[in-house]
């Protein structure tokens, strides 16, 4: 027989007495053997089961259970990776970006785990094809569907109902998967609103719900052809109808993704991808003659194209480029009188490209080494400047045996969007802009090295060490104005930061108890910063809100049975900074009398820490398999 790559498909009859059949492989040995480092993989499986507020298994909430990855206070499904901020995260979602990941101020995220496939997580090390953020990459995938039979799934919760149907649509070629979810909570409201309609001293209570609905459809063509198509679409909704004004507020994501992959021999294939990505809220109120809206959006265009080809054994090369076009609407603003006689707008609309290039070869030195080596070129051009900057990436692994290998890896990155809050924490009404003349973009180094051992079967031993320097970091001076500005930049001051730490965990992910253990060491300080109207605290370094410690967190899940499994997470951690008054200042007329409020005088920012914290859940999980018919 002549020598010749041969490809073989073989399908196997539908099982009816297994519930379940899970084939892997041995994830530790890939650990081991691989490059990547600061990498955190979540199944979805591991979310379920874990325990969750209100019963809401949430993907992002997991994700702070990982060492190096605290959250910005407690219930927030903010994640503040290797001291960046919530802006310094690329969200995505089937290669599409998501602005904000989440629902009811940050309790819950946008993700339904029903529809969720896998999740990856990056702090560092990054591979050349991702760019865009300083701090960490999080790639989620959807679920594609079952081509083989139609099947539905539900639940009933406290807060929300979810449902997921999936199959095959006219022969095994191609499959579907849809899944809903939504909360009820103003169908309670209104029915106690209408009990108590007319009552003396009765204050309506305002109506509040989210929903999301994810859409995945994907046709194979042949060997060499698959096309995917997928959607999300997610909105939050606060809403009050009062006698003399009506209140509403509401925000959301929309995505949209087309992916087409080729496959053009055993050894090179190809994905082209196009992707939507909108981020809006809008804030409106209406009083008796009078009205007024605000609001922001953010809209991404983006195509790319991504070869992976293994030339031989020794190599495998990734190259590709990529184009993303913005449009940023900022403060958007518009009020009047109901009889058109008093009319105000303002708000600024910008736009920008973004481009990027990129290629990485990991390359196979010997049985003991391998190194990864690559380099990311990126451009910005809007209407009044042009950034560009080359992104140098390396990694190496060089196993001491087959149980334990050494790491390290440096990644540059720049970061052209900014994310301006004055809040501290991640809220629907921040706002993304662009890098223009003035504000420049951010970019961070970071070095990394650790160690990956076995140190018994089926436990796994990693710890790594990182530090991380920040540049052009961008903030709110005190005092600043925010409301309908169109001299927004006026508000801002640019400074440096950095942050170093250890990470140390320990994880078992097979067998009847599985779960990790995980530890973070961590400082991260910023400063120096600068701004056209004044500095912050003269250029001194102070700690973020979201700088902790110390951070410790405990999962572990106990199979008792085929149907019963219990689950235990424990998070103890150094508590969160406020920035709290530090004196007052009483306003008194000439003869004495106090005419004014009590004016709070605010020193150095987050100036006070909260004691430590603990918190414990735990939760048992029942399976039921029922039969029909």
């Amino acid at each position: 027989m002549p020598r010749a790559d041969l490809t073989l498909n073989v399908e196997l009859g539908t099982g009816v007495t297994l519930q379940e059949v899970v084939v892997k492989s041995n994830s530790y040995e890939e650990q081991l053997r691989s490059t990547e480092m600061s990498v955190e993989n979540i199944s979805t499986r591991e979310v379920k089961v874990i325990p969750a507020l209100l019963g809401e298994s949430d993907i992002i909430k997991t994700i702070q259970l990982k060492p190096g990855i605290p959250s910005g206070s407690e219930g927030s499904t903010g994640i503040y990776v290797r001291g960046g901020g919530t802006d310094q995260n690329l969200i995505v979602l089937d290669e599409a970006v998501v602005y904000n990941a989440n629902h009811l101020f940050g309790f819950f995220s946008t993700f339904n785990t029903d529809a969720v496939k896998d999740l990856k997580l990056y702090k560092g090390g990054f591979p050349a094809q991702y760019g865009g953020r300083l701090s960490s990459v999080i790639d989620i995938r959807m679920k594609e569907g079952n081509n083989k039979k139609f099947s539905g799934t539900g639940g009933i919760g406290l807060i929300s109902s979810r449902l997921t149907l999936e199959g095959p649509i006219g022969g095994e070629h191609t499959s579907f998967i849809v899944s809903g979810r939504r909360t009820y909570a103003d169908v309670i409201t209104r029915g106690i609103n209408k009990a108590n309609e007319g009552k003396e001293n009765f204050t309506p209570i305002p109506d509040y719900y989210f929903y999301d609905l994810n859409t995945k459809v994907n046709h194979t063509f042949s060997d060499r052809d698959r096309l995917y198509l997928s959607g999300y679409f997610g909105r939050d909704v606060f809403a009050f109808d009062g006698e003399f004004f009506d209140f509403n507020f509401d925000w959301g994501n929309a995505t949209g993704t087309a992916r087409w992959n080729h496959v053009y021999s055993p050894r090179l294939f190809s994905n082209l991808t196009f992707t939507i990505s909108d981020y809006q809220y809008n804030i409106s109120n209406k009083v008796t003659g009078f009205s007024f809206d605000i609001g922001s959006e953010i809209r991404d265009i983006n195509l790319k194209l991504d070869y992976y080809y293994t030339p031989n054994s020794a190599h495998t090369l990734r190259y590709g480029a990529a184009a993303t076009f913005h449009r940023f609407d900022v403060g958007r603003l518009k009020a009047g009188s109901d009889n058109g006689e008093v009319s105000f707008s303002s708000g600024q609309r910008y736009h920008g490209t973004e481009l990027a290039a990129y290629l990485a070869d990991e390359w196979v030195v010997s049985p003991a080494l391998t190194v990864q080596g690559g380099l990311r070129l990126s451009t910005f051009v809007n209407d009044s400047t042009t950034y560009a900057g080359l992104e140098p990436r390396l990694a190496a692994k060089y196993s001491l045996s087959k149980r334990m290998s050494l790491k390290a890896s440096y990644a540059r990155m720049r970061q052209y969007l900014h994310l301006v809050s004055s809040s501290g924490i991640a809220l629907p009404t921040d706002v993304w802009y662009p890098s223009t003349r003035n504000v420049k973009p951010q970019i961070s180094d970071q070095v990394a090295a650790g160690f990956s051992m076995l140190v018994a079967d089926g436990w796994l031993l990693t710890n790594e060490y990182y530090y991380k320097w920040l540049y052009n970091q961008v903030d709110f001076i005190d005092g600043a104005q925010l409301f309908a500005n169109d001299r927004l930049e006026e508000e801002f001051a640019f400074g440096d930061g950095y942050a170093y730490g250890m990470e140390l965990s320990i994880e078992k992910k097979e067998g009847k108890l599985t779960g990790w253990i995980g530890y973070t060491l961590a400082l991260v300080r910023k400063g120096n910063f600068r701004g056209i109207k004044r500095d912050i605290m003269d250029g001194r370094y102070y700690a973020p809100r979201y700088d902790r410690r110390h951070d410790l967190s405990v999962v572990a899940m106990y199979e008792l049975s085929r149907r019963l499994t219990l689950t235990a997470t424990a998070v103890y951690g150094s508590g969160d900074l406020a920035w709290l008054p530090t004196g007052r200042f009483v306003f008194q007329d000439v003869y004495g009398e106090q005419f004014e409020p009590v004016v709070p005088y605010f020193g150095d920012r987050n100036n006070f820490r909260l004691p430590y914290f603990f918190r414990l859940d735990a939760g048992l999980v029942i399976k039921f398999f029922p039969k029909w018919g």
